[in-house]
């Protein structure tokens, strides 16, 4: 079919040229023969190039990756600390160098006079050295014949406001309250301003865990056995949910089962209390054995140290000496 198609064109286009269909002399069937003989030589189909076009690999998915597990709030300390001419402070102090986040004191930092030279020249050389993390509580040892002025002048703004000692502040997920026992001084009674700032201050900061620590225990196995003066103290701890109550004054170590506000077991809304005394001072031994107390040891010094987690917490009593331990976990309320 495209053969007869192009060799009728070819005829046409020889007539137009020689005169609208005049034959002219050329136009003998001789001379049209190689015209109309046209060989069509068909060429395969051969598609155009294509420019090369790189398919984008689909991205991989992104791997889900989750926030680490938030580190606990590191709290670790003891009471009954320094006196000079003394070795128990500078091993105690020994062990804080390898623990993290605030030291705190459950009182008598200076186990003596409250003398600031003794702060200074005994204290200092240990403890003093985490004094940019250090929040203190004083003891009765504190106290110069009333005057505690050099214990705020040696811890400046940590100690709280002089002449009262007591203060609070946040550490992680936890409110930490530190408090001043010594009731002859600033008073802990009932209508006392000491406690009605606790109760303002627990309402005031609602968190899940809370902790405090001042020096003379409420409870105890020691020789100076349990401390009615506080007992308003803790009984607004124990009414607003306190977790945790850490004190010294006795010089050993002594954990209890949480307790309620009349000392009995309570193991789901009890205050679990540590004594841990023996910072550095000469160790004591035991008297009386309270119903709910769990561990006592009074072989070395040592430090408390307290994993503080969002809804929990570990603690580990680590020893100057000796391969004793206490350790354990216990719920926030």
């Amino acid at each position: 079919m495209a053969e007869k198609l192009i060799a009728s064109v070819v005829f046409i286009l020889f007539l137009f040229l020689t005169g609208c269909g005049r034959l002219s002399p050329i136009t003998s069937p001789e001379t049209l023969a190689p015209l109309l003989s046209i060989t069509i030589t068909r060429t395969p189909f051969q598609p155009l190039p294509q420019t090369p076009t790189s398919t984008p690999s689909p991205s991989p998915s992104p791997t889900p990756t989750t926030s680490p597990t938030p580190e606990p709030a590191v709290l670790a300390g003891a009471g009954d600390i320094a006196i000079c001419g003394q070795k128990g402070d500078d091993q105690t102090a020994a062990l804080l160098e390898q623990i993290p986040g605030i030291v705190f004191t459950a009182g008598d930092n200076s186990n003596e006079d409250g003398l600031l030279e003794q702060y200074q020249n005994c204290f200092g050389p240990s403890w003093g050295r985490f004094l940019n993390r250090l929040r203190p509580s004083p003891g009765n040892h504190d106290y110069n014949e009333g005057d505690n002025s050099a214990y705020f002048e040696y811890f400046g703004e940590m100690a709280g406001e002089p002449g009262k000692g007591y203060y609070s502040y946040d550490w992680g997920e936890w409110h930490i309250i530190s408090l001043n026992s010594n009731c002859a001084y600033v008073g802990c009674g009932p209508n006392s301003e000491q406690v009605a700032w606790l109760k303002s201050d627990l309402e005031a900061h609602p968190a899940r865990c809370m902790l405090a620590y001042w020096h003379h225990p409420r409870w105890s196995s020691g020789f100076a056995g349990n401390d009615g003066l506080i007992a308003p103290i803790w009984r607004t701890a124990y009414q607003h949910g306190v977790d945790v109550v850490i004190n010294g004054h006795e010089h050993h170590y002594e954990r209890f089962a949480p307790m309620d506000e009349n000392g009995q077991v309570d193991e789901n809304n009890g205050i679990r209390e540590f004594v841990v005394g023996t910072g550095g001072v000469n160790l004591l031994g035991f008297g009386e054995i309270h119903p709910a107390s769990e561990v006592r040891y009074a072989g070395s010094f040592g430090v408390l140290k307290l994993l503080l987690y969002s809804d929990h917490y570990r603690w580990e009593f680590i020893p100057v000496a000796g391969d004793f331990r206490d350790e354990g976990t216990g719920r926030c309320h």
